[in-house]
């Protein structure tokens, strides 16, 4: 049963007081974007000035070790903040620590536990849903993203735990939606048979950047995981990239996925849930934005078989958050957060429509990605 206003307030009310954040909570608004956690805006009154935070649910059927990823995010924050000890505060990602020294709280027990955290809240910032069509957002998350794996490039990835164990092991993803098929628990399939035959005819292609690793040709990297535009914070005066927000996914991983999911968010041509999959089609005056902010801080620190990769990346991202959605349909919807009863088919047939176009132009891209390369 929906918690009421009141007892959202006085929940986080009581939140506030055990991240020991002083003052009145004087305003709380639910923000309604991303799939996974629940989150909220605050505003506290100490007396003297408002100070604006986030307060987070993580959604523990997701993140089975939400400890350990609050651990992962200590440790990047840790290392840029090591590399650029004077960033201002809206530059830098600050979470708050409990009496016991903890930056995270534990509410209830058993199924009704629930997993909280409290940040502050980049003022005067902004994010983009979708690019909105803008070269210059793209362009811009494309640097921003580039920094973050440059400033990682010399962190030990071993050092942290995958949040979501097999998040992008392609290769698991498939074998694991294969197997709901075959369940078919809830009888959906049948309405899925186009998609699935789709992501049947290019299994091969999907577990490619998986043999690759197997032959030691990419090198694991600490990747953010979720580098949508929306996870950029811009100054809403200048447009200049703040910080990278959403650590959530930050582990062990491939700089191609990073790169090719800014590009499936964005360099296209409709949203993530278009209704009408003829719509979602590659933009590539988009994604040759995309690609110019990012090699341009990544040109010496990828391999050049990271660099052959790149659009490789977005095409099987795609394939595989199409497959994702497709396979949480067919289970009843417990991973992503839903709007309507088809949510997530909608959601997967416009992945796997943009997957097909991505394919039509892989020459294209990678044409794109070597002429950047060149001049850099």
């Amino acid at each position: 049963m929906p918690l009421t206003d009141q007892e959202i307030h006085d929940k986080l009310v009581y939140i506030c007081q055990q991240f020991r954040i002083p003052g009145e909570l004087i305003l709380y608004r639910p923000i309604p974007t991303g799939h996974i956690n629940t989150s909220y805006y605050t505003a506290l009154y100490d007396g003297k000035e408002v100070r604006q935070y986030l307060v987070q649910m993580v959604n523990w059927y997701v993140f089975r070790n939400p400890v350990s990823m609050m651990r992962n995010i200590d440790l990047i924050t840790q290392h840029i903040m090591s590399k650029a000890r004077t960033l201002e505060r809206r530059r830098r990602l600050h979470f708050h620590h409990t009496a016991e020294g903890n930056n995270y709280l534990i509410l209830g027990e058993g199924e009704n536990r629930e997993f909280w955290r409290l940040y502050n809240y980049v003022e005067n910032s902004v994010s983009f849903e979708t690019a909105e069509g803008r070269e210059d957002v793209l362009r811009v998350s494309g640097k921003a993203f580039g920094k973050f794996l440059r400033q990682l490039q010399d962190f030990d990835a071993d050092q942290l735990v995958e949040s979501i164990p097999h998040f992008h092991d392609t290769r698991y993803r498939l074998e694991n939606f294969f197997q709901v098929v075959r369940e078919d628990a809830l009888g959906r399939a049948k309405s899925a048979e186009r998609e699935i035959a789709l992501i049947r005819d290019n299994r091969a292609f999907g577990c490619s950047l998986c043999e690759q690793i197997d032959r030691g040709e990419l090198p694991i990297r600490v990747t953010h995981n979720d580098t949508k535009t929306n996870n950029v914070l811009f100054d809403r005066d200048t447009m200049d990239p703040l910080v990278i927000i959403d650590l959530d996914t930050c582990m062990p991983g491939l700089a191609c996925y990073d790169f090719g999911d800014t590009v499936r968010f964005a360099a296209c041509t409709a949203a993530e849930d278009e209704p009408d999959p003829a719509r979602m089609k590659l933009d590539l005056r988009l994604f040759k934005a995309y690609a110019e902010g990012y090699i341009s801080e990544v040109k010496d620190v990828l391999t050049p078989a990271e660099f052959e990769s790149l659009a490789t990346g977005a095409a099987v991202i795609t394939l595989e958050l199409g497959l994702r959605f497709l396979s949480d349909y067919l289970i009843g919807d417990k991973y992503f957060r839903i709007d309507y009863p088809t949510h997530n088919l909608v959601r997967a047939r416009a992945q796997l429509a943009l997957f097909e176009d991505m394919m039509r132009h892989m020459d294209d891209m990678q044409h794109i990605i070597h002429a950047l390369h060149e001049i850099e």
